[in-house]
Parts: structure tokens; C-alpha cells; sequence
């Protein structure tokens, strides 16, 4: 049987929520998310173990165990019990490919008949679906209900944004048919925008309206994540802003990290949110900095403790030291939301074959491996060998600049690189001082640039961009006296 798809087989990278093309209607899903069918692994053609291979009865006990874990995360980001059972009953193409995605994982155990255990099973599921629960957070239930065939997202979001919000209006999302919001999310709008003269908002909205958040923020909110609009203010709403200010977060960030993280107002401080925060604490985020963190990265909260501790035994595999692990996650909260299989682990990968540090890379730049290797590492790799440097160059000015990658190829290191070859500097000073593509280009390198030259004297470039001001003048004077005297 051939394998199922809505992609093109030749390899579509994946693409970023705001990154949709005009000229197409259809949701285009990155491979490493939905490349199987539950019906594909019973040809076996991506190595996993043949769903014939399996009994039915452990088959279908393995079907539950997946609904199970399915409906405990869907009930984790707020839905309801009813909502989350009707996502169940509508989800079976998903819970296949769940399943087939345990007998993927698992391999080894099935070929000599050893059966997984209830925790192996959600080890093996709960990252995953944090994984998609990140790409496709605004329209996951419609992702799951729709498995293999993706909503239109392009058009979902310009319904949002332009058609007007009536009962009637709206219509559920196929690949087929005009796309719009569903009714859920329709019915929590109109709890906040479809009030009669003598109504009030909900005490929720008041209070965060009174807590200084925007109410179309409010309302952006809730579109992505309609059960916002039934929550509790003393339940569920109040308890968390209360937590969030004793840690120190002030009042004004509230909003904001409220709008990127709803779903903390849905997890229970006591069996959730305390004791998450107690684990990272183990692992030694520190507790003076959990304001900066949360801030950074709000859904750090909301991860599994299966997904935070794959994280960190990754990070200690890549050699670096218990402090250095602490230090990684409070700069770089967000490094838990990367994928260890799917993304630290073939970045990581990467660059050691382009011969780099990755111990010092991750401790020095962890955002780097949350860049696509097809789109954002091997373009830059290929730039600077295009330009006459060589893999060891590379490595070297990565080892001296671990941000080097996070840059723009087009908008920074291209027109960075223009710049310089109007300059003096041999190419062998970017190898030496990397960091040059870290500033600012106006500002800073062709206005330093500039003075320099008009004093017809010579620095080198660390010397030019790295020294203060003041220091640079001084630098620059000394220069021209002792050119005078010679």
C-alpha cells in the first residue's frame, strides 16, 4: 500500500506560521510532522514494525492507551471533558498514526514480542504532541480532527481578521470548502463582543482589562484559544497573575505573557505549574531569574516533565556540565520546545561536521539549534565557502562567535559582507573577528569606518568596532601622532 500524503514527496522544508505562499490555499505541513499514516506502517515501507505483526488485542489496548493520552493533553490546554471526547470520536486516522508512531519508536521491543508499558507509551507520546502542540498551537484540534488532511490556514486566519462575526457566518474548516472559524470559537467571541446595552463582560475580562491588557488582545486570545472566554477568575485566572507576581514578574509583563501562553491559566498550580517549577529548579534554573525566564519563554511551564528531562539528558550527552545546563535553560528557556530527535540532535550533528565545538556552541549560542539546517545553516555554510574560506575558517569563527548563524543571510551577512570587500581589511580579519556581522552596519561599521579613513590612519577591525567611543578616538589620536612623528 502506498503511503498517504498532502505534500509534495521531494522534501517541502518546513515553514513558519507567517510564512504561508499567496498563491496557494492549502496548509503545507512540514515532513516531520504527519509523513506517516496509520495505514502506512502496516506496509512496513518506513522500517517501523508491521501493524500485522501486532494482535489485535494489544492493538486495540494500544489504541485506548493513545486516546488516553490524547484526551489528558487536549484537557491540558483548556478544553472541556465534552469538547476533548467529540476531538476523540472525530480523531481515528490520528490515533492510528499515534499508534504507528509507537511502533516506530519502539521497534526493537516488538520485534521479540515485549509489550510497552502505559508510562513507555506516553514517554513516547507526550513529546510529540508538545512538538505539534508548538507548530500548530491556534488550530490544533482542527489538525488532529483533519489528520492526514490539513485545515486551510491561510484562509482561516483572514476570516478572523475580516469577515464579521455572526453565528451564522461560519462554517467548519476542510480542504474543501470555505474556510472560516469554527462555531467554539465563534460562541467564546461572543461572550465578549455580542453584549446587549445592560450586560456586563465576564469578571475574567474586566480584571485583565484592569490588570492593564488590551481587550483586542484579549480577543486575539481568545480566537487561538477559545476556552480562554470560560475561565474562572478566581479558579483559574487570578491564581496564576497571583503566582506570576510572587516570582517577581511585574505587573506590566502579565498581559503579555498571557497573550502568548493562555494555557497557564488552564494547568493546576498545585499538581502542575509549583511542581514544574520545582523540577527546573532541581535542574538549577535560578530562582532569582524566573521573571527574565518566564517572560522569555511562557510555555516553559506548560512542558512535561518527560519533555524537560529529554532536554536536559541531551544537553549533558553534549558534555556540558550540570551549571552549564542551568545556565543554558535560564538565558535560553525556549531550547525545551526544540525537538531532541527531530532538531538538537541532527543540528548538533551538523555542526560537528563542519568540525565545531558543540559543548561550546550550545553553552554559547543554544538559539542556534532551533534554525532549520536546510534553511538557515547549510545557506550560511555554503555563503562563506562560496566566498573563498574554508570549512576549518568556519569552524573557527563559529567557535569565536557562536551567533554568527542566527543572523540573516540576505539582510545582514550578505550586506555586511559588500561592505567590507570596500575596505582595507583582508579576508582573513572575519576569520579573526567574526563578530563584525554583529554590528550594526550604519551605526556602526561604515560611520567608524569612515572616520578612520578621513584620518588616514589603520586599527584593526576588533579595534574599530569592539572599543568604546571614547577609547576609539583615543585610539585613532594615538595613531595619527605617531604617524606624524615618523
Amino acid at each position: 500500500m502506498k503511503a498517504c500524503s498532502f505534500f509534495k514527496p521531494s522534501g517541502i522544508p518546513s515553514i513558519s506560521r507567517s510564512a504561508f505562499p499567496h498563491s496557494r490555499t492549502e496548509l503545507i505541513v512540514p515532513q516531520k510532522v504527519f509523513f506517516l499514516r496509520a495505514k502506512h506502517a502496516e506496509s512496513g515501507i518506513d522500517g517501523s514494525v508491521s501493524l500485522r505483526l501486532v494482535s489485535p488485542s494489544l492493538l486495540a489496548a494500544e489504541k485506548e492507551e493513545a486516546k488516553a493520552v490524547l484526551t489528558l493533553f487536549l484537557k491540558k490546554q483548556g478544553l472541556s471533558n465534552a469538547v476533548a471526547a467529540r476531538t476523540i470520536n472525530k480523531s481515528d486516522p490520528f490515533i492510528d498514526h499515534l499508534v504507528s508512531r509507537l511502533h516506530s519508536v519502539h521497534k526493537a521491543r516488538y520485534l521479540v514480542g515485549r509489550e510497552l508499558t502505559t508510562l513507555e507509551i506516553r514517554d513516547a507520546l507526550i513529546p510529540y504532541l508538545e512538538t505539534l502542540l508548538e507548530e500548530y498551537e491556534a488550530i490544533l484540534v482542527d489538525v488532529v480532527e483533519n489528520f492526514p488532511n490539513p485545515p486551510v490556514k491561510e484562509k482561516l486566519e483572514e476570516s478572523v481578521h475580516k469577515q464579521p462575526i455572526t453565528e451564522n457566518s461560519i462554517a467548519l474548516v476542510s480542504s474543501s470548502s470555505i474556510p472560516s472559524l469554527d462555531s467554539k470559537k465563534l460562541k467564546a467571541l461572543a461572550r465578549i463582543t455580542d453584549l446587549s446595552p445592560t450586560s456586563k463582560l465576564p469578571s475574567h475580562i474586566i480584571y485583565l482589562l484592569e490588570l492593564g491588557m488590551e481587550f483586542n488582545a484579549i480577543k486575539e486570545v481568545i480566537r487561538k484559544f477559545p476556552a480562554f472566554a470560560y475561565y474562572s477568575l478566581d479558579g483559574k485566572i487570578k491564581p496564576v497573575v497571583e503566582f506570576l507576581l510572587d516570582l517577581g514578574v511585574p505587573k506590566e509583563d502579565i498581559p503579555t505573557i498571557l497573550s502568548k501562553r493562555p494555557q497557564l491559566c488552564g494547568i493546576s498550580l498545585t499538581e502542575n505549574l509549583i511542581p514544574t517549577m520545582k523540577f527546573l529548579e532541581e535542574l538549577g534554573v535560578d530562582k532569582k531569574q524566573w521573571a527574565k525566564v518566564i517572560y522569555r519563554f511562557p510555555p516553559l511551564l506548560t512542558y512535561s516533565r518527560q519533555k524537560l528531562q529529554a532536554t536536559v539528558d541531551f544537553l549533558y550527552e553534549m558534555g556540558l556540565s550540570s551549571d552549564n545546563v542551568s545556565k543554558v535553560l535560564t538565558r535560553c528557556p525556549n531550547i525545551i520546545s526544540y525537538s531532541v530527535e527531530e532538531k538538537l540532535r541532527p543540528t548538533a550533528n551538523y555542526f560537528r561536521s563542519l568540525g565545531v565545538n558543540v559543548t561550546l556552541l550550545l553553552y554559547r549560542a543554544p538559539q542556534t539549534f532551533g534554525l532549520s539546517i536546510e534553511g538557515n545553516l547549510k545557506p550560511v555554510t555554503e555563503f562563506f565557502l562560496e566566498k573563498g574560506y574554508s570549512l576549518e575558517d568556519v569552524a573557527i569563527m563559529v567557535a569565536r562567535y557562536g551567533a554568527l548563524y542566527t543572523f540573516s543571510l540576505p539582510d545582514n551577512l550578505m550586506l555586511k559582507w559588500e561592505f567590507f570587500l570596500t575596505t582595507f581589511y583582508p579576508k582573513t580579519e572575519l576569520v579573526k573577528f567574526p563578530q563584525y556581522f554583529g554590528y550594526s552596519l550604519e551605526d556602526r561599521i561604515k560611520r567608524r569606518y569612515e572616520i578612520m579613513r578621513k584620518c588616514e590612519v589603520k586599527v584593526l577591525l576588533n579595534q574599530m568596532l569592539s572599543t568604546s567611543e571614547d577609547d576609539f578616538h583615543v585610539l585613532l589620536k594615538k595613531k595619527m601622532q605617531k604617524k606624524a612623528n615618523v
